[in-house]
């Protein structure tokens, strides 16, 4: 975001210096922490084995996860993922793991799998389309919202999509949305299109939004003075995504 500094060429670690929340690829392990944070937020939310077909097979996507660090405080919700301690998980057997599957039983996580998923707060996902990244997801959890979270993965992923050779990126937003089209035209993002009744739960129109040239003086330093804007905000030195 832009006193951020930009990602390194080396990026095969995250800078996690004094910031509250930091980003990083998403992983499968992440897909349980994603869907419940979609399910708070979309009327329509993804199947979980979207996001793992996108993370496995498409080489022209990219998702990431917000996390939040020690230095965020104390958790603002209830823990999501129950806890399955070593002497429980290795008294089930395996009929029994089976029947709670089949029952519709939320399933259990050892702690430290648990405690991994607790503290991710937000996701977003891109693909690459010809020269043009297009936002496919972004979300936070609602009690973390109004902390600077989704620019901070907006962020990411335009920073990603300078990585990938993109031109330019796009995305649909609720013509209702008001919050999150304020957000995008600090990013440059202008009304480029329309496409009615897109949204099928309650059929109101998307307004298209695109950015400035990726590559503009202009953009570029627009995506610096958000940097700088999101540096004091969250600390730190903003997200450097891992590869």
């Amino acid at each position: 975001m832009s006193g951020l500094s930009p990602p390194s060429q080396d990026s095969g670690t995250e800078r996690r210096d004094n910031a509250r929340y930091v980003v990083r690829p998403m992983e499968v392990r992440d897909i349980p922490a994603v869907s419940g944070i979609e399910k708070l937020s979309f009327a329509t939310p993804w199947p979980a084995s979207a996001y793992k077909r996108e993370i496995e097979k498409n080489r022209l996507a990219y998702y990431a996860v917000a996390e939040r660090t020690s230095l965020a405080g104390d958790t603002r919700r209830e823990p999501r993922f129950e806890v399955v301690h070593a002497l429980q998980a290795e008294s089930d057997g395996v009929l029994t793991r089976l029947a709670r599957r089949f029952l519709g039983d939320a399933p259990k996580y050892d702690p430290e799998d648990a405690a991994q998923l607790e503290i991710i707060v937000g996701y977003a996902g891109l693909w690459l389309m010809a020269d043009s990244a297009h936002v496919t997801t972004i979300a936070v959890d609602p009690p973390y919202r109004g902390e600077g979270i989704g620019e901070l993965l907006l962020v990411a992923l335009i920073d990603r999509s300078i990585e990938m050779g993109a031109a330019e990126v796009t995305l649909e937003c609720r013509v209702s949305n008001y919050v999150a089209q304020t957000l995008y035209r600090k990013y440059t993002f202008r009304n480029s299109g329309l496409r009615k009744r897109y949204y099928s739960d309650d059929g109101e129109d998307a307004v298209i939004m695109t950015t400035d040239s990726l590559g503009s003086p202009t953009f570029q330093l627009v995506l610096a003075q958000g940097r700088a804007r999101l540096a004091q905000r969250i600390g730190g030195h903003g997200p450097l995504h891992q590869g």
